[in-house]
């Protein structure tokens, strides 16, 4: 099989999030080069690759934080960063990004908590006043969520009393509290003490595990991406030098980059 084919896309199935043609530079550097990119409705995806090579890029323009200057991003079927006016397609306004980025979900490499608020009032702030939320709906959905990132007992402590992989196991429960259809994770271990990394890489797994989630991960823990995933993406310049099972990029790889960069990290390790 064409290993930038994914078997889903053959079967047919509306991909939930679609890259299509996206280019992003800054000034004269071309960050992403003409991507394609399909991710399927509860497909765990991690991206791989070396410093530079666009991975959180990705990540970044999915959640409008970075504007594409070619190309259109779809979530859900319906583009983000355009819409439709008349029988084209324009740039999107505020109003649209915000509709449609309501779907996405993302979780920083640094967590970036509010620290005047405890760990409960983190996750009900956006629901109550981006989705208009009940206090009290957004209250029991933020501490099930809470609960289930092991955390219940922590919900009325500041950030400041909480241990780095506490932080993030709060960071992602914010998020979900949103109800994303899709969840962005950038990172999310390596600002954290090797001794916490576990904790957090659990919360993941059982998500992956337990909740139709649709998730896009950038990651430089190779043993968890292999572990985790359904489809991992090679990322090298600005392009897809290569993509597929875990199994097969982890052990089979083909293309000579994704070769030398496995065996240079994968080494370091």
């Amino acid at each position: 099989m064409n290993t930038n084919t994914h078997p889903l896309e053959l079967a047919g199935k509306a991909p939930l999030v679609r890259f299509q043609n996206v280019t992003k530079r800054y000034g004269s550097l071309t960050v992403l080069d003409n991507l394609d990119l399909d991710i399927n409705a509860n497909e765990m995806v991690s991206i791989i690759g070396p410093s530079g090579s666009g991975k959180t890029t990705v990540l970044r323009m999915l959640m409008t934080l970075e504007t594409i200057d070619e190309g259109v991003i779809y979530v859900g079927g319906e583009p983000l960063t355009h819409m439709v006016q008349g029988d084209k397609l324009v740039r999107a306004n505020e109003k649209h990004l915000r509709k449609v980025r309501g779907n996405v979900g993302m979780c920083f490499q640094h967590f970036h908590l509010f620290p005047h608020m405890t760990a409960l009032e983190n996750c009900i702030e956006a629901p109550i006043h981006v989705l208009g939320m009940k206090r009290a709906e957004a209250e029991e959905r933020a501490l099930d969520l809470l609960d289930m990132v092991g955390l219940a007992d922590k919900k009325d402590e500041h950030p400041s009393r909480l241990s780095g992989g506490q932080q993030q196991r709060v960071a992602i429960a914010r998020a979900l509290a949103m109800r994303p259809k899709v969840m962005l994770l950038d990172e999310v271990t390596s600002a954290l003490d090797p001794e916490v990394i576990g904790e957090v890489l659990n919360v993941i797994r059982k998500l992956n595990d337990e909740h139709d989630l649709t998730m896009l991960m950038v990651t430089h823990q190779m043993g968890f991406a292999k572990e985790i995933s359904d489809r991992v993406c090679f990322f090298s310049e600005g392009k897809i030098a290569e993509q597929g099972t875990s199994e097969q990029i982890f052990g089979d790889p083909q293309n000579l980059r994704t070769q030398q960069f496995l065996n240079a990290v994968l080494d370091a390790g």
